[in-house]
């Protein structure tokens, strides 16, 4: 039994998805994510980040991020993220939300999730503490009254670590609510602060095995063969490796030899 082991468009927030592409295939991925900023995206971009994705015959695991938005109404701006997803050939879609009523979140997953199914794509709800979805529990709330196929979860070792979450509690879900996961490691504990929370998340990431989170034990807690997305948003690699390619190697083969000491077998 092996994961998929894919690149995460955080890893790399400075680039856009033909370089994150190029960078993927040149340091051995197999799959990748992006980043789809609709003020940035277009026919260009999609042609661009098309080619890059065929020409290392690359498969594409997630595009992000659709934030729902206080009120819950969704734009252009949302449907143009889950069309470049589907035009990808995206297995999901990232989401997160902002809006505190879990009723109104439900619903504007459910029609996220009705964008989505033509082209059989997951939207993965995403919990963490700078939203208003801050616990395992509430996504699964909001994901149960979605009452969608395509409602997914998206569990963060990060975030799950900071909602206070065991990796028992996974044990638990039904397999079919997971269809990917982030993976990456960090401080044991953070200030309970917006802003502290923030730069945990955007700044404070490290390869698995660099930091003090549970992440084989998390990994191992979660269904057989998900796919493990490596989301390494860290300041020190950035400035260590500020090229695409070369972070996107240096971040792939401290992971890889993590989770081979770990008994955790990637492709």
């Amino acid at each position: 039994m092996s994961h998929i082991l894919s690149l995460a468009a955080g890893t790399l927030p400075e680039f856009q998805p033909h370089q994150v592409a190029l960078a993927a295939g040149e340091a051995g991925f197999s799959h990748c994510g992006f980043t789809i900023e609709p003020d940035k995206w277009d026919a260009a971009a999609l042609a661009a980040t098309m080619t890059a994705v065929k020409d290392h015959a690359l498969s594409v695991l997630d595009v992000e991020v659709v934030w729902i938005p206080e009120g819950g109404k969704l734009t252009d701006d949302h449907r143009l993220i889950i069309d470049a997803g589907l035009e990808l050939g995206a297995a999901n879609v990232l989401v997160v939300s902002s809006e505190p009523d879990g009723d109104r979140t439900a619903e504007a997953l459910h029609q996220l999730c009705a964008w989505a199914a033509p082209g059989n794509m997951r939207v993965a709800l995403e919990f963490l503490m700078i939203t208003a979805v801050q616990s395992m529990d509430s996504a699964l709330d909001i994901i149960r009254n979605a009452d969608h196929p395509a409602a997914a979860l998206l569990i963060d070792t990060i975030h799950f670590q900071r909602a206070g979450h065991q990796p028992r509690q996974l044990e638990e879900l039904e397999a079919c609510l997971l269809p990917y996961s982030q993976i990456c490691d960090g401080n044991l504990e953070c200030e309970p602060s917006f802003e502290a929370f923030l730069e945990d998340a955007i700044d404070l990431r490290s390869c698995p095995g660099e930091g003090e989170l549970p992440v084989a034990e998390i990994i191992r807690a979660l269904p057989d063969q998900i796919p493990l997305s490596l989301e390494i948003r860290s300041k020190a690699y950035r400035d260590q490796f500020p090229g695409a390619a070369d972070r996107a190697s240096a971040v792939r083969n401290a992971s890889l030899a993590y989770l081979q000491q770990n008994g955790i077998i990637v492709r």
